[in-house]
């Protein structure tokens, strides 16, 4: 716990099997009083290596939901289960464990009720590894994001990301998708909910185990992005009434 409140960390899981045990081992117990993996019917052996390591609650999906469907799995289950305090971390070793105790007290003393660990601020992305298109894309769709949610993210698109209780609780994520746009579709009802977001800087690593999607997928998450945002735009300017946003 801290300051008497719950800490869920969850981990969204496809094909780790390779690279849990190593983020696992770094995420501090002392803070965090539950771990739930939510294994997106790997091929692999990832829900094995997740019960051998001791993860309290690990649910399997008889079929693949997609990231957006894994995360609502487990969002749900940390909210079945009281969390005050949810961090999301990848269980590819990208993002790492060591920036929980930072994102936990920020929420926990109350200065920001959604946290995200952004690789932008600084140089941690380039040099990471992250492929220079994607750099590209970032920028290009962070500033067009700011524009027209009227923000000033550094990042939309890191997939680490802590959020109290009471957020989680507000906000109606289960119409979202099931693909990677969730992400950014969960971003439009916080800011439209009137919630702030916070950010710390975070490194990143690019390597062989670590998820990616390719240039294909990409390419239609960038297209997803663009429509999430003006969605919001022209709901909040009245023109439409989107129905994730209520």
């Amino acid at each position: 716990m801290f300051n008497e409140k719950k800490v869920i960390v969850v981990m969204p899981a496809y094909r780790a099997a390779l690279t849990l045990e190593r983020t696992y081992r770094e995420i501090p117990l002392d803070l965090v009083d539950d771990v739930i993996l939510v294994d997106d019917a790997s091929p692999d052996n990832t829900v094995e290596v997740a019960r051998r390591l001791g993860i309290r609650h690990v649910i399997r999906h008889d079929r693949n939901k997609g990231y957006g469907g894994n995360q609502k799995t487990c969002y749900a289950k940390a909210i079945e289960l009281g969390a005050d305090i949810v961090v999301m971390l990848h269980p590819d070793y990208q993002y790492t464990p060591l920036l929980l105790p930072a994102m936990i007290t920020i929420i926990g003393n109350g200065l920001y009720p959604v946290v995200f660990a952004s690789r932008i601020l600084g140089k941690g992305a380039l040099k990471g590894g992250m492929p220079m298109y994607k750099y590209i894309a970032n920028r290009f769709l962070t500033l067009t994001q700011n524009i027209l949610m009227n923000q000033k993210l550094s990042e939309y698109h890191t997939g680490y990301r802590a959020f109290s209780g009471e957020v989680l609780r507000n906000l109606d994520f289960t119409h979202n998708s099931d693909d990677f746009i969730f992400d950014n579709e969960m971003i439009a009802q916080i800011f439209y909910k009137g919630y702030e977001i916070g950010e710390v800087t975070c490194p990143t690593k690019y390597f062989d185990e670590a998820s990616s999607i390719n240039f294909r997928r990409s390419s239609i998450y960038g297209l997803g992005v663009l429509r999430t945002s003006l969605f919001y735009f022209f709901t909040k300017l009245g023109l439409m009434h989107w129905k994730i946003l209520k």
